[in-house]
């Protein structure tokens, strides 16, 4: 029997991906009679965010299964932490997860550090699992990496604290409440960032 192989590639899967959820966002704004350019704009920034996660961690994707696939290339799967790990990708793995504060308390009114902090953990063990689950049963061609997870642990962690630094602004404090897709009720002042 023959091994049949998938090439899943990036633009022609991102890009309608992104362009599908400016217009979901635009909708659900505007039925929720939320809908202002600044909050538009938050919205579009998470969508494509999102679309760049994905790419950054999934696409291209090459996928092989039937008998001559081969077995599961398990070098792809890293459990020990630090052992081989690569400088570069350790702080581009940081820097991808650094805006992930700003967009949870944009997006979803997420402000203590427990959350989200949990929440970077959380999406970076299922980028993680996702990718592992596929070099293990497709023969897919990612690394599943524990520093990765670390690393994006620990970017939302850094992007938090800077977010808390840049709220101590009264002007980037009053554009964050603009922006907010999560707004407070009349007369109610916005809770402040907890430590």
């Amino acid at each position: 029997m023959p091994t049949d192989q998938l090439d899943l590639p990036a633009l022609p899967i991102l890009l309608p991906l992104g362009a599908v959820l400016m217009v979901v966002s635009w909708a659900v704004l505007r039925r929720r009679g939320l809908l202002t350019a600044r909050r538009l704009l938050t919205a579009w920034a998470a969508g494509w965010y999102l679309v760049a996660v994905l790419g950054a961690t999934m696409l291209p994707l090459r996928l092989a299964w039937g008998v001559n696939a081969g077995e599961p290339e398990l070098y792809r799967i890293i459990l020990i932490p630090l052992t081989t790990m690569r400088v570069d990708d350790f702080l581009l793995n940081i820097v991808m997860t650094l805006p992930l504060a700003a967009l949870l308390r944009l997006v979803f009114g997420i402000r203590d550090r427990a959350r989200v902090v949990l929440v970077g953990f959380l999406l970076s063990a299922s980028i993680e699992l996702t990718q592992a689950i596929l070099d293990l049963t497709l023969h897919g061609d990612r690394w599943a990496d524990v520093n990765d997870l670390m690393s994006n642990t620990l970017g939302a962690l850094l992007g938090y604290l800077v977010l808390r630094r840049l709220l101590r602004f009264a002007s980037f404090r009053r554009a964050m409440e603009d922006c907010s897709l999560v707004p407070c009720r009349s007369g109610e002042r916005p809770p402040a960032i907890r430590s």
